[in-house]
């Protein structure tokens, strides 16, 4: 399964696994794909830097990169204190009132919430590329566009390449103006924030806008058949990162959820700004629901919504309250029905792949069985 990008970067399959998990990307390195490492979540540059170490002693030498969040323009002097203030009373009593409704005990004293939005703030990613680029990783990607020039020109001195998500021609032609080397499609079906635009009129309408830009085909691929069509499409490789929670190497920490990941339809994920304050896909839930309720205030915009519910958040998680229990995935999640290592799910994929040629080889007269 290889392309002229995967040639470039090394791997021998054209397959990019985005995990906020560091176990999850070095097996997905290991496996002969390209693994990419999440740094949302991390806040403290030396939490970055010991998990980078572990990488680094567990990809066997492959190839990895890391997908940071930050925008291509920054509002000077606002901090997240500044923000905080900005969220009114009566959005926080309605995050009460629901917690109070399904019975949600509240932190220990003294305990903070395990997820903030301050990893969406560019000095924190900033700091994390301070760490980053101490290492050597082989692409470096941003999930709001194209990272400011200064950090684009600082990963092509330092010889990485630089991806960007875009889900539309508009954003993808942004990209490849700015200078970013790979741009990933991200369809409607993808986990996360995402726009509107399903992958298979996404893909090839992004492909031509960028020509001769590699592009990496993203949003409801979690099939080597689905691969196959991405590549046929005109897209260098994919990009997947729902497919992967599930994998025993995942760190959810929440076997709750990881049920209701492995119990859920295609139809079970719903765009919502209840998470962030930007539509994104998720498991539909009651906590989903409560933020689409006319008789609730309805989410703020992002960023206040993600410091609004980020306390919630994480009352919910730890508590496993299973009515409000949910994560950003994509509609890929009916296909996730089992536990599997990373190395199965590869293998599995590449099977499918196979599959899928063969299939079409067949049907064009090019293969005798």
């Amino acid at each position: 399964m290889e392309t002229e990008l995967s040639r470039t970067l090394g791997i021998e399959h054209a397959i990019f696994g985005f995990t906020p998990f560091p176990a999850v990307a070095a097996a997905l390195s290991r496996a002969g794909c390209f693994g990419v490492l999440g740094a949302v979540r991390y806040t403290a540059p030396d939490d970055l830097a010991r998990d980078l170490d572990w990488m680094q002693e567990h990809t066997d030498g492959r190839p990895y990169g890391l997908d940071v969040v930050m925008p291509a323009k920054k509002v000077e002097g606002v901090s997240e204190a500044d923000v905080e203030a900005m969220i009114p009373a009566g959005h926080r009593a309605y995050v009460r009132s629901v917690l109070a409704e399904h019975g949600v005990p509240e932190l220990a004293e003294g305990e903070a919430s395990g997820w903030r939005i301050t990893g969406w703030m560019e000095e924190v990613a900033r700091s994390q590329l301070d760490v980053a680029f101490d290492y050597p990783i082989g692409l470096l990607a941003n999930a709001l566009g194209p990272p400011p020039p200064d950090v684009v020109a600082r990963a092509h001195e330092h010889g990485v390449l630089v991806a960007a998500l875009a889900g539309s021609t508009r954003h993808a032609r942004r990209h490849a103006e700015a200078g970013i080397d790979v741009v990933v499609a991200q369809g409607y079906e993808a986990g996360g924030h995402t726009g509107e635009i399903a992958s298979m009129v996404l893909t090839p309408e992004v492909v031509d806008a960028v020509s001769p830009l590699p592009v990496l085909a993203a949003g409801g691929i979690g099939s080597g058949e689905q691969i196959a069509a991405g590549l046929a499409l005109g897209a260098q490789g994919v990009w997947l990162g729902s497919i992967w929670l599930t994998t025993t190497e995942a760190e959810l920490h929440s076997r709750a959820l990881t049920a209701k990941l492995l119990a859920a339809g295609s139809g079970d994920t719903v765009r919502s700004r209840a998470l962030t304050g930007k539509p994104a896909r998720q498991l539909r839930t009651e906590w989903t629901d409560a933020w689409e309720d006319p008789a609730g205030p309805g989410p703020l915009p992002m960023p206040l919504q993600g410091l609004l519910v980020a306390e919630a958040v994480s009352r919910i998680q730890k508590y496993e309250v299973d009515p409000l229990l949910g994560t950003p995935v994509g509609q890929i999640v009916g296909r996730m029905n089992s536990e599997r290592s990373v190395r199965q799910v590869v293998d599995e994929l590449t099977r499918g792949f196979e599959k899928a040629v063969d299939r079409i080889d067949r049907i064009a007269g090019r293969s005798a069985s």
